[in-house]
């Protein structure tokens, strides 16, 4: 069981796995994933049993699925991410009493409590990238010699991952990783990966268009606060105390009990340009970096875009491939319609999501494209997924195959990695050929397409 203690959201995710293999097969599979009610338990600061009580729910579900027998040898772990460090740094003593509070709803189930914590950014990058190439079955593979390969550089995935108050960017680069502080290195079935990973904080989905807000108060003089990527005939009241709530916000105005009036104007173009205005673009003193003085080397190969990437993507219908002239296009459009028109056209969709799929999709083709460096070229190397093979994208997967040491450091017994049945018939084959006579080539042939029927092979 693993909690995703997100900004905006918590979710627990459980896995499993046949006990007798190890996982070195790579046969984990998702079982269950339970929404959180509510929002994510960083809010619950100044109500911190808030925090334990909303994980009840979830677990009682789990309890529901896990049978009474594995209950206690389950462990259970909960991880935090950008929201709860960034309330660190405004209350360290609120953030420890939100998980004094979850740690004791946890602790009277009876299953296998291994702690909560916090996850460092570029923890949360790497073990997202983990988690795309184990579901992916990049790390290893087998021959139809009797032997393990080792994957080549060009079939890893990197992995980019938009959160609500963080995002993060991991990959394997094509060369030397010159900042050092910006690399990792795991030793996972026998081999060693060097990857590029960065967190920023404060760029997370739900940061950033709070800070995108703050921009065109601040720019307003008189009058009205006019959003250009907001759609046009929304208006609406907002109190500065809910915009000016939090550690990403570096000078809060003296009164934020006040409030002002938003007025969206639908303008794409100028949209865009107020979304550039949060990154600083001009940081960089040579072409290995991203933005704000980050360093990053160029990227390299395929890449999962996932969390917000995928849900605001999806939501526009840009997940299957399409180009980054069809994505522009259809963001231009989007952005392009009068707030009726999408409420009509939409009326199971929320009123909030509907007010920030422009924002959110302008952001990301600016994170993608300004910050991250794709273009045209390498924009058809960024698959936008929810899930790669059996189970959702993201750090959880490669957090408990982490820490419950799942993936062997050294190359993993090819006998182990077998399924017993194919084995049986693989024998029974070869007797069988000692005795008719036959070649080894229909041998081969049956134990390729025996393989090949067994999902883990993909």
């Amino acid at each position: 069981m693993v909690f995703d203690a997100g900004s905006s959201h918590t979710s627990l995710f459980i896995y499993q796995w046949p006990t007798d293999k190890e996982n070195n097969t790579g046969v984990v599979s998702q079982t269950l994933v339970c929404d959180v009610e509510g929002p994510g338990i960083s809010s619950y600061s100044n109500d911190p049993p808030g925090a334990g009580r909303s994980l009840v729910p979830c677990l009682d579900k789990a309890m529901s699925i896990i049978p009474v027998e594995s209950q206690k040898a389950a462990p259970a772990y909960l991880g935090a991410t950008a929201g709860m460090r960034l309330l660190e740094l405004e209350n360290e003593t609120k953030t420890q009493q939100i998980f004094d509070e979850v740690s004791k709803t946890l602790s009277r189930y009876p299953v296998k409590f291994q702690g909560a914590r916090i996850l460092e950014g570029e923890e949360e990058g790497s073990l997202g990238w983990v988690t795309v190439n184990y579901l992916l079955g990049t790390f290893i593979r087998y021959s139809y010699v009797y032997s393990w390969i080792h994957p080549k550089q060009s079939e890893m995935f990197g992995a980019m991952d938009l959160g609500g108050a963080s995002t993060q960017m991991t990959f394997q680069p094509s060369g030397e990783i010159e900042d050092k502080s910006t690399e990792t290195t795991f030793r996972l079935y026998g081999y060693d990966y060097t990857i590029y990973t960065h967190s920023y904080l404060c760029y997370g989905q739900d940061q950033a268009l709070k800070r995108l807000l703050v921009r065109l108060i601040e720019k307003r003089g008189s009058g009205n606060v006019q959003h250009p990527c907001y759609p046009k005939g929304y208006m609406a009241n907002v109190s500065l105390s809910s915009v000016y709530n939090s550690p990403c916000i570096l000078t809060p105005p003296d009164n934020t009990e006040v409030s002002v009036t938003v007025e969206g104007t639908g303008d794409p173009t100028a949209c865009q340009r107020s979304v550039r205005e949060i990154f600083n673009l001009t940081a960089c003193t040579n072409l290995s970096c991203s933005f704000n003085g980050v360093y990053q080397p160029p990227v390299y190969g395929k890449f999962y875009a996932f969390s917000a990437f995928y849900y605001t993507f999806n939501f526009l219908n840009l997940t299957c491939g399409q180009s980054l002239a069809e994505a522009n296009s259809t963001i231009w459009e989007y952005c392009s319609r009068e707030w009726t028109q999408l409420t009509s056209s939409f009326p199971s969709e929320s009123r909030r999501r509907l007010l920030e799929y422009c924002s959110s999709a302008m952001y990301i083709l600016t994170l993608l494209l300004d910050g991250y460096k794709f273009n045209s070229g390498t924009w058809e190397d960024i698959h936008f997924a929810k899930q790669a093979g059996n189970a959702d994208v993201g750090w959880t997967l490669g957090y408990m195959l982490n820490l419950t040491n799942m993936i062997p450091s050294e190359e993993p017994s090819l006998l182990m990695a077998h399924d017993y049945n194919i084995w049986v018939a693989a024998i029974f084959f070869i007797v069988l050929s000692v005795v008719a006579g036959l070649v080894a080539a229909p041998l081969h042939c049956y134990c390729r397409k025996a393989c090949a029927e067994q999902s883990w092979w993909t």
